[in-house]
């Protein structure tokens, strides 16, 4: 056995660590790519063996302490994609590894806490001696910290929980007691299998029925359906839908584990623990099935969590089925030939919205399957998976598995599993998913190649478009990327011939692509006098869609009421008290709709921290009662349309009511059923919806994109207008677009109106060639943040001067200015955009900036380093 091990550990450094490698007789061997628990500072920590060797470190080991894998869990080929990360964007190997392996479920960490020397001596003096004169504590605050002390004066250290418990301080309070260092924060980890159960309800065939009420009736009636048996959360689910029953259901009793349907259910941001239930539906009873269970008609049971596809999705038909035209069958041979040769092959597929890109996907995973390979399929975000899931469903079965962030930690390690084992060869998931451990990958598939949601915000800032082609040349696979608006970046490359360009320019059943109106606003005002959230002609076009019994779509790509808070007397905007962005007011609901997620009395809240607050009675600067409320998001456009058609079945679609486990299934669901015929969002409903019935999209406000700070602003707006209007036509009837705009005689949005994609692209290109801007030039984003605005200041500053100083041929530095969003949750923020000619010569600077960072006393978790930055807010 190698007597040490390096391993790659999840901390903002770029090394490794050595540890002695334990004894045969106590611990299994550690092997290269399996996880290993080790000690790290006043932490036990979780990391990747990375080498097995003999050579001793300068200084004395510390020993593994635990061999959580008997095997690699990193495999040859993701271990490879990982030093590739690690190198291409700057990024500690430690970090990229765990973003790899999603198995955070499989280890308990615990935070605990202990007392330190000075907190011993401010207990010995009086908490109260021990503060600060000048403290903003207040005296019951100081005695919590007295208590705090107290408590842990033995020296032993205790759970954060129990602390808390114990002596009832707030996170707030211990964190401002570790700043003073009067406590030192420790962690416990320890290996544990993530196991998960579900509660099935069973239908009991020889019971004696009693007389039932219709909720009773409805329970036992979806359960018969189901062959006598269902999940409680699909059960739970499927109950929610509109019936004629005024009750619903509740779990009965306390869950013991992740309270989930399975694999291809689809969550949003922090599921509750029951979602709210579309509009007509009475508030549901806790004592349903509980009174069924207690007459014995039902039982509880404790199964294993399985594999399992919510009944939503059961019913979808696969785009596998439909006959392809000639455009799709010549897309089809080309993936085809390009899999058979084993080798690798970047392919870009330009298709227009609604030509049937899916079906080719579809298609093309079933000849991987069938010659042995896996296939995985990347979509941007997880509101796309819903149907893309049932459709994979209807023609793999449980050879399917789903990744995505939504999930459950223990959901998420279930999926990984089943990956590895084999059992699913087929992955659908979103960025994350590029790293899943598919045996003989051979498809790579990324829909929507241009969305932005595929870079990583945070560390490792990877693309994983990028990643997918990476590890497909690594494979030596095929890869796909499929857009209707690909990014200016692939479309370069395939005019270079670094990828194939296959193009499918016809839509399914020569549908045509709807015709696009400019409204030019300027006008409209200029007619009415007002300034109107509407204009007259969507409002025409709208009510006659609806009388045609047609559905509508409306555009608002701006979540909840207004945008900005403003004074009247004194100008003040009413800003975050954490983030240097306005504040938006969130109207409380007084019921029906859509928008019952919607917390009661009005608020205003902060979309990058969460920070909320009441709206006030007077400006908080100076006192004056004269407010207002400048902007319209998407839930002042629902009031609005509630207004102007009384007799519509409105939905939303934002952040603000696709937040709980289903919502977006649910809402789906109701769009495609018809029960809503006018759908207003925000760009959540502008890509990837296939929904027949929708003849008019009205797309309002997204022109205010074209002023940010960013030189893609133009891009966006494109695609945008582009994916959005592709949601109009796709069934057997014509589709119209309305689009409203202040700058009908822009290229971004001029072009959009007749579908040009080429003539855009010319013209932007010619700027950034200009500009030297990606694609003609490569580009790093460096962002130095501090809770200290003059730290932030002086580390930019020292980074800006390097770069004047040092001789760097071909590189051009902008900056360093404060960030376009110059504080976020109460850290400052000063950036500097570092552009080259070449990535090699990019790369030689940002080593050298790092290495002048490290020795000039920069942190590295300060300091951000977003190579092929996405945004440059």
């Amino acid at each position: 056995m190698p007597l040490f091990c390096d391993v790659a550990l999840p901390v903002p450094l770029d090394r490794l660590w050595t540890y002695s490698c334990p004894a045969p007789a106590e611990a299994a061997a550690p092997v290269v790519g399996a996880r290993v628990l080790v000690p790290f500072r006043n932490e036990k920590m979780a990391g990747i063996v990375v080498r097995l060797h003999d050579d001793p470190p300068p200084v004395a080991a510390k020993p593994v302490l635990a061999v959580l894998d008997a095997e690699a869990t990193i495999g040859p080929d993701l271990m490879q994609l990982a030093e590739w990360i690690a190198g291409y964007y700057l990024s500690p190997l430690g970090e990229v590894l765990r973003t790899m392996l999603p198995l955070v479920a499989e280890v308990r960490h615990r935070v605990l806490l202990r007392i330190t020397d000075a907190g011993r001596a401010v207990l010995f003096a009086g908490a109260a001696q021990g503060s600060s004169r000048r403290s903003r504590r207040t005296p019951a605050e100081q005695d919590i910290e007295y208590s705090v002390l107290n408590y842990l004066e033995n020296g032993d250290p205790a759970k954060l929980a129990t602390l808390r418990s114990a002596t009832g301080a707030t996170r707030e309070l211990l964190d401002g007691m570790l700043r003073k260092k009067w406590l030192a924060r420790e962690t416990e980890a320890e290996g544990r299998r993530a196991e998960r159960t579900v509660r099935w309800a069973v239908l009991q065939a020889d019971a004696r029925l009693p007389k039932l009420n219709p909720n009773q009736q409805r329970i036992l009636a979806e359960l018969a359906g189901a062959g006598g048996a269902l999940p409680v959360p699909e059960l739970r689910m499927l109950l929610s839908r509109p019936a004629d029953a005024a009750d619903s259901v509740l779990d009965p009793g306390p869950v013991h584990a992740p309270d989930s349907g399975g694999g291809l259910d689809v969550e949003a941001d922090a599921p509750p623990a029951l979602t709210a239930q579309p509009a007509g539906l009475a508030k549901p009873s806790t004592s349903t099935l509980a009174t069924l269970v207690k007459r014995g008609l039902v039982t509880i049971e404790e199964r294993p969590l399985t594999f399992h596809v919510s009944g939503m999705l059961q019913g979808s038909t696969a785009a596998h089925e439909h006959r392809l035209n000639p455009g799709q069958l010549e897309a089809l041979a080309s993936i085809t030939t390009a899999m058979e040769c084993s080798e690798f092959a970047p392919l870009l597929l330009h298709g227009v919205t609604g030509s049937g890109k899916t079906a080719v996907y579809l298609q093309a995973m079933q000849r991987a399957l069938a010659a042995g390979k896996g296939a995985l399929l990347l979509v941007p975000e997880i509101g796309l998976t819903p149907a893309m899931a049932g459709q994979m469903h209807a023609a793999f079965g449980t050879e399917v598995a789903l990744l995505h962030s939504a999930l459950t930690a223990e959901e998420r390690a279930e999926q990984w599993h089943r990956i590895r084992r084999g059992e699913a060869r087929i992955i659908v998931g979103t960025r994350s998913a590029v790293f899943a451990p598919v045996a003989g990958l051979g498809l790579l598939i990324v829909d929507e190649e241009h969305d932005g949601s595929y870079k990583q915000e945070e560390m490792p800032r990877y693309h994983a478009r990028d990643v997918a082609v990476m590890r497909a040349k690594l494979l030596g696979a095929t890869v796909v990327l499929g857009s209707a608006t690909p990014s200016l970046e692939s479309w370069h490359n395939a005019q270079r011939g670094r990828y194939t360009l296959l193009t499918m320019a016809e839509r399914v059943n020569n549908r045509p692509l709807p015709e696009v109106e400019l409204l030019d606003m300027r006008n409209e005002f200029k007619e009415t006098g007002q300034e109107q959230l509407f204009a007259r002609k969507l409002i025409e076009e709208t009510q006659a869609a609806l009388d045609r019994g047609e559905q509508c779509i409306i555009l608002l790509n701006r979540r909840g009421y207004s945008y900005v808070a403003m004074c009247r007397a004194c100008g003040e905007k009413l800003q975050c008290d954490n983030c240097a962005i306005a504040l938006t007011l969130h109207k409380a609901v007084v019921g029906g709709g859509e928008s019952e997620h919607a917390t009661v009395g009005d608020r205003l809240e902060c979309h990058y921290c969460g920070f909320r607050t009441r709206v006030p009675s007077r400006c908080p600067h100076c006192e004056s009662e004269h407010l207002y409320y400048l902007g319209a998001g998407s839930q002042q456009g629902e009031e609005r349309l509630l207004e102007l058609f009384p007799g519509a079945r409105i939905g939303r679609m934002d952040r603000d009511t696709v937040r709980g486990r289903f919502d977006m299934e649910r809402l789906l669901m109701r769009l495609h059923s018809g029960e809503i015929n006018l759908l207003v969002g925000t760009q959540m409903i502008a890509k990837g919806h296939d929904i027949h019935g929708v003849t008019l999209v009205g797309v309002v406000g997204c022109d205010h994109a074209l002023g940010l700070p960013d030189f893609r602003a133009a891009e966006r707006v494109f695609q945008l207008l582009t994916q959005v209007s592709g949601r109009a036509g796709r069934g057997n009837l014509p589709g119209k677009v309305i689009v409203q705009t202040y700058h009908a005689e822009h290229y971004a949005i001029a072009t959009a109106s007749h579908h040009d994609y080429a003539g855009f692209v010319a013209q932007e290109l010619k700027l950034r060639r200009y500009m030297h801007y990606p694609p003609f030039a490569v580009l790093a984003n460096l962002v130095l943040q501090s809770d200290r605005l003059e730290e932030a200041a002086d580390w930019a500053g020292k980074l800006g001067q390097w770069f004047r100083d040092t001789p760097l041929p071909g590189i051009r530095m902008l900056g360093p200015a404060s960030a376009p969003l110059s504080r976020v949750k109460r850290i400052y923020r000063f950036h500097l955009v570092v552009k080259a000619e070449n990535r090699a010569s990019l790369h030689r600077a940002l080593r050298g900036m790092l290495d002048f960072a490290e020795r000039s006393a920069i942190p590295r978790r300060n300091l951000i380093v977003d190579v092929d930055a996405i945004s440059l807010m």
